[in-house]
């Protein structure tokens, strides 16, 4: 009786244990391993028992060490365990920093052995993801160098002859390569030495593809099967879409003026096989940019990172991506973020219906998310909508638009194509980025200023079309974001941004309503003695109140432009900042 108590106990405990690790098995990849042979391309994610919080007014240098440093202990402490199993199973393997994960490919034992370890979150499928294709027009030969609609329309070329061009700014682009040394590339490229026409694609240069991906079903896989090769030293497009983009954002030569920031200097990582990338290749790209590594993909460097990235790629629910897997993405994303660097990502092109924002980079709450706009200054038909309802959150996005449709810029081989896509808007957004920052410096890293810069002086845009209870006439709403664009407009705010300081940990007082049209509320949480004060977004003191006592303060701002301000609490010992938002 004893024995068969104890073996009845032995089954009960073997499968109460199968269904915790069945449970950290994502259920894509269970159904895989149910219905075919491994291994299987699988994600590993880990437990975090922390957030990054860094200080917004920390130096862009200073932030990126810091966040890269932190991020290093939490995946080597983390991941301690499951790295010494891959190696006991000499299973060769990738490990992530930037959103503590493992990319290995498993069979269906290891998968249920790394699944028992307990600081492993979950195991999900590393699925193959299709680009989502511009719209291409007829080939465009070389004209003069007039620039073209679309920074006309946002007032890039006002904004160079100011004398900000995006000098000084460093660009990163994660696409389908580059094609570096094209005539109006290869001069802006940071690897490029103009003087000794010279390369080092050290620091410069990530390729995170690593084999030719099956969903292109070649017949024959040869060396030559990818026109670029794969994990190449130097970059390479196989594609054009990467190419494309980035001359929006810095291409420029005597005959073309296609690039938003032409004086700013790029550096890229490959993140798709001729239009097909997977999380693993998007997470190595975010990673890269990071800490940029020399071409062994050794000695990561935090102080190479860029100022800004361009993300015009998806990763959508039919391919494998869901509400389950996002949040790897999305820590990337965050801490990126944390470390100073602004991540621009393109909508898609899924519109023109309600909650068609709904792939991953887009959706996320610190991805700075940009619709397409035509050139009669219209949202483009194609370009997604809001809110996000995919993840039940409703959030508000885009947060802006830009020019995207009929979007001239060079392409392989020295030619140039017409594309339409927000894929095209996102990299006017990345260009405006770079010409904030060149035009004050002292903003670099300060993502939350320069995102708010770009929505407070974007040309507000309205729309008959409303998504829940969102009205399309509200600024900002669903179709538009906060509008389209301006450049001109963004830098003169720059130039006039004081050292109004930004959100502190935690505030004694809350601000409603948040946006308003009319009023502002502050109310404390307790007996204050303070004086408040009302900023406009360049710091430029507009109201002051003082008070003594536990209660609300009103401020009327029924006569304020549009746009973003600042409430600043000054006690005895203690300054405390929030923004709040004013809309008709």
């Amino acid at each position: 009786m004893f024995k068969r108590l104890a073996l009845l106990f032995f089954v009960s405990f073997f499968t109460l244990n199968a269904n915790a690790q069945s449970k950290k098995v994502h259920f894509y990849l269970e159904n895989l391993v149910n219905a075919s042979d491994g291994p299987y391309d699988c994600l590993i994610a880990f437990h975090s028992d922390f957030s990054v919080e860094i200080d917004e007014n920390l130096e862009k240098k200073e932030k990126g060490s810091l966040v890269y440093s932190i991020l290093n202990q939490n995946a080597n402490n983390s991941q301690r365990e499951a790295r010494d199993l891959l190696d006991e199973l000499n299973i060769a393997f990738k490990t992530f920093l930037i959103a503590n994960c493992i990319h290995a490919k498993l069979n269906e034992e290891h998968i249920y052995q790394l699944a028992a370890l307990e600081q492993v979150r979950t195991i999900m499928y590393n699925p193959s993801v299709m680009l989502d294709e511009p719209m291409e027009s007829q080939e465009i030969e070389f004209r003069e160098a007039e620039p073209e609609w679309g920074i006309q329309m946002i007032n890039a070329d006002s904004v160079w002859k100011m004398g900000y061009t995006g000098q000084g700014v460093i660009i990163g682009g994660q696409d389908t390569g580059f094609d570096w040394d094209n005539d109006v590339l290869i001069n802006k490229y940071r690897g490029y030495e103009t003087e000794s026409q010279m390369a080092d694609h050290n620091y410069n240069w990530h390729d995170a593809i690593s084999e030719i991906n099956p969903l292109h079903m070649d017949s024959i896989i040869t060396d030559n099967t990818n026109p670029c090769g794969l994990k190449v030293l130097a970059p390479c497009d196989d594609h054009n879409h990467g190419t494309h983009t980035m001359g929006t954002m810095v291409g420029s030569d005597t005959l073309n003026a296609i690039g938003v920031a032409p004086d700013s200097k790029w550096i890229a990582c490959r993140n798709m096989e001729r239009g097909y990338g997977t999380p693993a290749t998007y997470l190595e790209c975010f990673e890269w940019f990071l800490a940029p590594t020399d071409l062994n993909d050794e000695n990561p460097d935090p102080n190479k990172a860029p100022h800004v990235i361009n993300n015009s790629w998806s990763c959508p629910e039919m391919e494998g991506c869901n509400e389950l897997n996002w949040f790897i993405l999305e820590e990337a994303v965050n801490n990126l973020k944390a470390a100073g660097v602004v991540v621009v990502v393109s909508a898609g092109n899924s519109g023109p219906a309600c909650n068609t924002i709904s792939t991953p980079a887009t959706i996320f709450e610190n991805s700075f998310t940009v619709g397409a706009t035509a050139s009669n200054d219209t949202i483009a038909a194609f370009s997604s909508r809001g809110t996000v309802a995919v993840d039940s959150s409703f959030r508000l996005k885009p947060n802006v638009s830009a020019p995207g449709v009929q979007v001239r810029s060079c392409i392989r081989d020295n030619q140039y194509r017409s594309f339409s896509g927000t894929s095209m808007a996102g990299p006017h957004v990345a260009g405006a980025v770079a010409l904030i920052i060149s035009a004050n410096p002292s903003l670099a890293g300060r993502v939350d200023v320069i995102e708010g810069i770009l929505e407070s002086t974007a040309i507000s845009k309205t729309d008959t079309l409303s998504c829940d209870g969102v009205s399309g006439m509200e600024i900002p709403n669903p179709v538009y974001g906060f509008g389209r664009i301006d450049a001109l407009a963004a830098v003169n705010q720059a130039l006039a941004y004081s050292s109004v300081q930004d959100l502190p940990d935690s505030n004694p007082f809350i601000i409603y309503p948040n946006p308003t049209s009319d009023k502002i509320s502050i109310s404390f949480d307790q007996r204050t003695t303070a004086t408040i004060k009302l900023f406009s977004y360049d710091g430029k003191l507009l109201s002051t109140k003082a008070i003594n006592t536990k209660q609300n303060v009103d401020f009327n701002v029924t006569g304020m432009a549009n746009g973003i301000y600042f409430i600043r609490v000054e006690d005895v010992n203690n300054n405390y900042i929030e923004k709040f938002i004013k809309v008709d």
